[in-house]
């Protein structure tokens, strides 16, 4: 989300009008009105992050005045960039709700209490024990710690969740792969007791885990905490152990080239999403691909239009786990340029080849390639589990159509920000202070080769008027049958003057005037000086004139 704010004063209060936008379309955007007191209690809620956000102080006087509300008007942009930078404020349901009200105004607890009601009618055998609150990140998908009601000692998890916008399987294939769940086995892979399916939802049951994921193990959290109280802002950063490390993340390989093996689409690996089960650790979720939804790190790998499937979207993914086990932290940007120092420098090799910009750049390695790498060649395990996980023909290629869906999607959503990655550099650089600069300096040099090139072309316009003013001043010298072809300096365009009508028989010369013509600037016309030219007109005298005869044969004739 984007979001840029301006405010309107009212006479008892001000409004901020907030402009949001979702994605890179401006077409995806809307404008919402928000009060100081909402800013308030949106900060208020997210105290239990942890975090310091910048929210700006309140002022019961002089509140009204101009000055203080364009402060104010900053400070609130200010406080909203660091809630929608923040990867995970950005996708808690008290941001979203603030910023999109109309998308998120129903309440998902309800609906998900109505959809377990509707199960428990007919599984009696269950029964809810409480509510497990925001303990994870999702908005659509809630938690209840349940036990069965003849061993009520023993808990399990039980998680709903609505649809996704990639949810690409029909009716009937999606409810059969989900109920297939329970018959996947693998050591890598965490047992699923119950699952099932109707049109907007699933509902699976799992064993609750008293040491929780592996990111609990990372923060040194409990598993029950919210979200945000467990990951926004760890008390101690800390990664693992270097064994811990590889031993781990080569069981996270091994489960992962499983499913791609049997074409089975994951793209939710995240330390949130890896149980832990004694000396192992062990996938969540797979039934995320099904339902659709939106991966953790979609925000990421969105960015780079090599990551453009789902092997290496899991790559990609693995990558952030790996810095994570090793850090204690995620990394602060993408592609990550240098990384700290590491327990081992095969960590740093693994790491260089899933987030490097090279490797974001050019595409991620494959699972085989990465359990070839130095990091993992001492590793050793061995499980006498067997893993199973038969699907059958027609929904494996459901499944592949499915997948080939969510591609698409993902190729789509890459093209439209690379678009728009390379609209804004566009615009960036033309409204850069160099790029301003050379536009001055060639507007410039145009002005002036266009006055140049008007004073030339205004030269010859005036040179050409002179060239016919004086000719026509000569005329009197020549005889009247006998017209004076006009000067083709620049007039060659020009269409010949059409031929003089006889004149009368014995017509007398027309008297020459002696009046001194209009004087003009001195100018060479034809190589000869105007000024020669005007003062030999003005010294003419008439009576130096010799009387000629003329003999007219043009005169007419009466037979």
């Amino acid at each position: 989300l984007k979001s840029g704010s301006r405010a309107a004063s009212l006479q008892s209060h001000t409004e901020y009008i907030i402009r949001v936008q979702r994605g890179v379309s401006v077409e995806n955007s809307w404008q919402m009105v928000r009060r100081y007191s909402d800013f308030d209690l949106l900060n208020s809620s997210l105290q239990i992050a942890g975090l310091s956000l910048p929210l700006p102080p309140k002022k019961l006087i002089g509140n009204m005045d101009r000055e203080f509300i364009a402060e104010r008007q900053k400070g609130l942009q200010n406080y909203l960039n660091a809630i929608t930078t923040n990867h995970i404020l950005s996708n808690c349901e008290l941001v979203k709700k603030f910023l999109d009200p109309n998308n998120y105004s129903a309440s998902y607890t309800e609906i998900a209490l109505q959809q377990v009601s509707v199960f428990f009618r007919s599984e009696p055998k269950w029964e809810v024990v409480e509510l497990l609150k925001d303990i994870g990140w999702r908005i659509r998908k809630k938690y209840f710690l349940v036990k069965i009601k003849n061993q009520p000692k023993e808990r399990l998890v039980l998680s709903w969740a609505g649809l996704g916008p990639d949810k690409c399987l029909s009716d009937k294939g999606f409810q059969c792969l989900i109920k297939l769940l329970p018959s996947c086995l693998h050591p890598y892979i965490y047992r699923v007791t119950f699952a099932t399916a109707n049109e907007p939802s699933a509902l699976l049951i799992r064993m609750f885990n008293e040491k929780g994921t592996l990111k609990d193990l990372i923060y040194k959290a409990k598993p029950k905490d919210p979200f945000l109280r467990k990951y926004c802002n760890p008390k101690k950063i800390q990664g693992l152990e270097l064994q811990q490390i590889k031993t781990y993340e080569w069981q996270i390989l091994e489960v992962l080239k499983f499913l791609h093996d049997k074409g089975f689409p994951y793209g939710h690996l995240h330390a949130s999403n890896v149980m832990l089960e004694g000396d192992a650790c062990q996938l969540l979720d797979l039934e995320n691909s099904l339902l659709g939804l939106t991966s953790f790190y979609r925000s990421y790998f969105s960015q780079f239009r090599k990551i453009n499937t789902l092997e290496g979207v899991d790559v990609h993914c693995f990558g952030h786990l790996l810095y994570e086990m090793t850090y204690g932290r995620p990394p602060d940007s993408l592609p990550v340029d240098s990384f700290p120092p590491a327990p081992s420098v095969a960590v740093v090799a693994a790491l260089e080849s899933t987030l490097s910009c090279e490797a974001c750049k050019n595409g991620m390695p494959t699972v085989s390639r990465l359990l070839q790498m130095p990091l993992f060649s001492d590793v050793l395990l061995t499980t006498s589990e067997k893993p199973q996980f038969k699907i059958p023909t027609k929904l494996k290629v459901a499944l592949r159509i499915a997948k080939e869906c969510i591609e698409k999607r993902l190729i789509e959503e890459q093209k439209q920000i690379h678009q728009h990655r390379r609209l804004t550099r566009a615009q960036s650089h033309h409204g850069s202070e160099e790029e301003r600069k050379k536009r001055k300096i060639l507007a410039s040099k145009k002005s002036k080769r266009s006055a140049v090139e008007n004073s030339e072309e205004h030269s010859a316009k005036y040179s050409t008027s002179n060239n016919s003013a004086g000719s026509g001043a000569s005329s009197p010298l020549t005889s009247p049958s006998s017209p004076t072809p006009p000067s083709t300096a620049g007039m060659s365009a020009l269409p010949p003057p059409p031929p003089p009508a006889p004149p009368p028989p014995a017509a007398p010369l027309p008297p020459v005037s002696t009046e001194a013509p209009t004087q003009l600037p001195p100018q060479a016309v034809n190589g000869v000086s105007r000024g020669a030219l005007l003062s030999s007109i003005q010294n003419f005298q008439k009576g130096t004139w010799r009387k000629a005869e003329t003999c007219d044969h043009n005169a007419p004739k009466i037979g």
